[in-house]
């Protein structure tokens, strides 16, 4: 089973390759906004495509090694959990896409406010982020719960974001376009953050067989 075990880790490694992209494109759009940089909103829009190009590249490879080695148990659970991991990833890229199409868009107006609640979101889910896909190389550890219970932070921070920016708009209407738009990005981070925790889900279940979707993070 050499040859197998080769092939697993290269396809570990292919998600780690997957994560990394992925992360750059968080990260960038996130700075795209702070900085007002239309250049690198613009190059991660146009590097999308090579994120979703591997995420079918993987996923062809674990229906090949499913249907070549008849992996059981552990074995199983891993590649069946590559498959979950990357369609995550995947979607955590289309909306660093949205973060940097929204950037482009407010970029055309003046900055109605400096950024408070947006950066703090940033940083929670891009160390979710980080940590979720840590825990998926490190396997069985407190990590992924740890994921899970940090995915209430963002929350509170979108609901934060969008109380004040509500109090401007009942200010000055006229601003309600700007705002809105401000509200799409906070939302985006948050829809990051729960595919962080969909990883940190499934690695738990690549480690003990235990689905623990929809349970309440008192009961982790």
């Amino acid at each position: 089973m050499a040859i197998f075990d080769d092939e697993l880790r290269a396809l570990k490694e292919r998600v780690l390759e997957l994560g990394s992209m992925v992360e750059t494109a968080i990260s960038d759009s996130v700075r795209s906004l702070i900085e007002r940089d239309n250049g690198l909103a613009n190059e991660v829009i146009k590097k999308d495509h090579l994120i979703n190009a591997l995420e079918v590249r993987i996923d062809e490879e674990c229906i090949r090694l499913i249907a070549l080695r008849q992996p059981m148990a552990r074995d199983l659970r891993f590649i069946t959990t590559t498959m979950k991991v990357t369609t995550d990833l995947e979607r955590m890229g289309d909306l660093a896409v949205n973060i940097a199409e929204r950037v482009l868009e407010l970029n055309e107006e003046p900055q109605l406010k400096p950024f408070v609640n947006i950066p703090k979101m940033a940083e929670t889910t891009q160390s979710m982020v980080r940590d979720a896909l840590d825990s998926f190389v490190t396997g069985c550890s407190r990590l992924p719960y740890e994921v899970i219970k940090r995915d209430d932070e963002v929350d509170d921070l979108t609901v934060n974001n969008f109380k004040e920016l509500l109090s401007f708009m009942i200010r000055d209407p006229k601003i309600i376009p700007l705002a809105v738009k401000r509200t799409y990005i906070a939302k985006y981070l948050e829809r990051i953050a729960d595919h962080a925790t969909n990883i940190a889900e499934m690695v738990i279940y690549m480690c003990k067989g235990k689905l623990i979707r929809h349970t309440t993070t008192e009961d982790l």
